[in-house]
């Protein structure tokens, strides 16, 4: 039972530079609003990987300006659904939160070919995601 207007998600991965990039894009763009998206990495890189940036802007969702943020607890106090890729146990977990782990290929010093296919699973998880969590609200 919650009052907040919106679910709110947050994406975690290691280096907050790939994979969390683009799902919170993927949500932030698909949702049109209806859900908050957030990311974080518990060691955040000091740019987003630059093939990640290039496989968003195929699609026409533009990333430069993300900057890899640090996992607080404060963020997933925040969050509704929390999303790890990879981070284990350096997730905080408190009750009462939904966790998922989502295993994903990391786009990590791969080229922009490599990015492409795992740009394509994260889009297809958020578009789930957000069927499951529009869905849910409307009850």
């Amino acid at each position: 039972m919650s009052d907040s207007p919106k679910p709110s998600v947050l994406f975690v991965c290691v280096h907050n530079a790939g994979r969390s990039q683009m799902a919170a894009a993927f949500l932030t763009h698909l949702a049109e609003g209806r859900i908050e998206a957030r990311s974080a990495g518990s060691a955040p890189a000091e740019q987003v990987n630059p093939a990640v940036v290039e496989a968003m802007a195929e699609v026409g969702i533009d990333i430069e300006a993300e900057i890899p943020k640090v996992l607080t607890t404060d963020a997933v106090q925040a969050s509704d659904v929390v999303i790890t890729m990879g981070c284990g146990d350096a997730c905080p977990v408190f009750p009462g939160k939904t966790y998922l782990d989502w295993q994903l290929e990391d786009p990590a010093g791969q080229g922009l070919a490599a990015v492409r296919p795992i740009r394509e699973e994260i889009r297809s998880r958020v578009e789930v995601l957000i069927g499951d969590l529009t869905s849910a609200g409307g009850e």
